[in-house]
């Protein structure tokens, strides 16, 4: 089984509380809005990281970070964006099995037809009273499940 780290919506801060979530990943994927280089590379003494550009991402470092990925893990592919609102594409008919995205910093898994839809929310500053989240991706073969991790509980 592969399990991949799913991040978005860090604007610049790895919390501590990241590392222990993300343990023992294969692959994170960063769903933009990282605003700075050097979350990537905490995140790679991690596991490799494949990261897509947020609305929130400027200057020569975020330059070189596509707006969209594609990314294979065994036989499942998985389409990464940071805005759904931007979708140019129907992941299914595309042969897409899983789209990550971030940008609404609210946690989202949902099963559409045959694709499952994952937004990790905000591992970064806490936003309003939202939680404070990542994700875990989970495939077996051509099976796939996501869970949400809370990094810090939601202000009530």
């Amino acid at each position: 089984m592969a399990v991949i780290g799913l991040i978005s919506d860090t604007h610049g801060l790895l919390r501590p509380e990241v590392a222990p979530a993300l343990a023992g990943a294969d692959l994170i994927l960063h769903a933009g809005d990282i605003d700075t280089l050097e979350v990537l590379e905490q995140l790679r003494a991690l596991a490799p990281v494949i990261a897509v550009r947020g609305n929130n991402d400027r200057g020569a470092w975020a330059e070189a970070i596509l707006e969209r990925e594609v990314t294979r893990v065994g036989s499942v592919c998985i389409y990464m964006l940071h805005d759904l609102h931007d979708i140019d594409l129907s992941p299914g008919a595309a042969g897409f099995q899983v789209v990550v995205s971030g940008h609404t910093h609210r946690p989202l898994i949902e099963q559409r037809d045959s694709v499952l839809f994952v937004n990790p929310g905000s591992a970064g500053p806490r936003r309003f009273s939202l939680p404070v989240t990542v994700a875990r991706l989970m495939i077996e073969g051509p099976a796939v499940r996501a869970e949400v991790v809370h990094l810090i509980p939601a202000r009530s």
